[in-house]
Formats: structure tokens, C-alpha cells, sequence
């Protein structure tokens, strides 16, 4: 009987080890999800992007994350008052291999049509009382959560608005044949704290 439990604790062991060589490869989506937990992180831009050659010549438009791509489409977005082709192209270009439906394009004009500081809010520096004026260069932080990578090729980020009590979500989708992250779903454009120069209480 005791040989017999040597011998089991030797096999659990030996399955254990195993399993926490397979964790810590990081060779699966799954373990860089785990890597990812919790985390944020914060990106710099000089300027904004008037069209989408000016976005695919930034260093984020590698899209290899999905925080750069949560952050491009922020930038993508501060241009739609004065160019919605403009905001549509580079948005085709976060979304890969899909498209900015009618749908959506719906969507987008009716949460930003005469509301464009929305998107200015959730840069550095901006302030209801300030009527979301940034500060420049431009920043943006995107954060995740322990739920963020709870399913595989799947991520749900978060910005921050500085009109909004809770951060607010966008979704996106990983190509596993390239690795690259796509934009699928923005989440982020429901109303916030009015402008001072708009709001007749201020």
C-alpha cells in the first residue's frame, strides 16, 4: 500500500510539472491572455491622423495588440466632424478583414454628429470645464481587466472618460493566422458630462 502511494504522488508530480511547463511557455493565446490581465497601458501621439495613411505610418497601426488597436480607433474617430469618409476609411482599416457596416455608420453619426468632444474626453487633459480641450501631445491609456481575455481571440478593453464615472468598453478580435488585433464592436460613445460652453447650468 505504501509503494502504491509513492508511486501516485510521483505521477502528480510529474503531471504537475508538466502543466505549469505548458503555462509558462506562453507559446498559446490563452497563456498571453494571462499575461495580459489587470494591465494598461498608456500611448503618445503627436498629432491626429487626417486620413488613413497618416494612421497606417504609426507604430500602432502594427496592431499587435489589442490596446494599440483600441487606441488607433480612438484617434480614427476625432476625425468624423470634419471628414466622416475619412473616419470610415481608417476604421475599414482597424476592422481587417471586415468593414464598417451601414449599420454602424449609423451608429457612429448618431453618437457623434455635433458631439465630437465624446472622443476628445477620453484623451489627457480634458475636463467639462475645460470643453475637453487635450493636452498635447496627445494621450490616451486603455486598460483591461481580469474578465478582458476571458474568451480565446476575444478581448474587451476599456477607455476612460473624463465626463463618464465608469471607464467604457470597446471590443476586438484577434486574426490568429497573422496575429494582428481587430476592431469589432466600439462601445464607448454613450453620453457624457455636457461642455461648459454647452451646458447652460455651468
Amino acid at each position: 500500500m505504501k509503494k502504491i502511494l509513492i508511486i501516485l504522488s510521483a505521477a502528480l508530480l510529474v503531471a504537475g510539472c508538466g502543466l505549469l511547463s505548458n503555462l509558462s511557455s506562453g507559446g498559446s493565446s490563452a497563456s498571453k491572455a494571462l499575461q495580459n490581465l489587470g494591465g494598461s497601458k498608456t500611448f503618445t501621439f503627436n498629432s491626429l491622423p487626417k486620413n488613413v495613411d497618416e494612421l497606417k505610418r504609426l507604430p500602432e497601426a502594427k496592431c499587435s495588440t489589442p490596446y494599440e488597436t483600441a487606441a488607433l480607433t480612438v484617434l480614427a474617430l476625432t476625425r468624423y466632424e470634419e471628414s466622416p469618409e475619412d473616419c470610415i476609411e481608417m476604421l475599414n482599416f482597424l476592422k481587417g478583414p471586415e468593414e464598417v457596416t451601414t449599420y454602424e455608420k449609423q451608429f457612429i453619426r448618431e453618437r457623434i454628429k455635433d458631439k465630437g468632444y465624446k472622443v476628445m474626453s477620453f484623451f489627457k487633459g480634458t475636463r467639462p470645464d475645460n470643453n475637453y480641450t487635450p493636452s498635447k501631445p496627445y494621450t490616451v491609456t486603455v486598460s483591461s481587466n481580469p474578465y478582458s481575455f476571458d474568451n480565446a481571440n476575444w478581448a474587451t478593453l476599456y477607455l476612460t472618460s473624463s465626463g463618464a464615472d465608469n471607464p467604457r468598453p470597446v471590443k476586438l478580435r484577434e486574426k490568429p493566422s497573422t496575429g494582428e488585433w481587430f476592431l469589432n464592436e466600439i462601445q464607448f460613445l454613450s453620453d457624457i458630462r455636457l461642455p461648459a460652453n454647452q451646458d447652460k447650468w455651468y
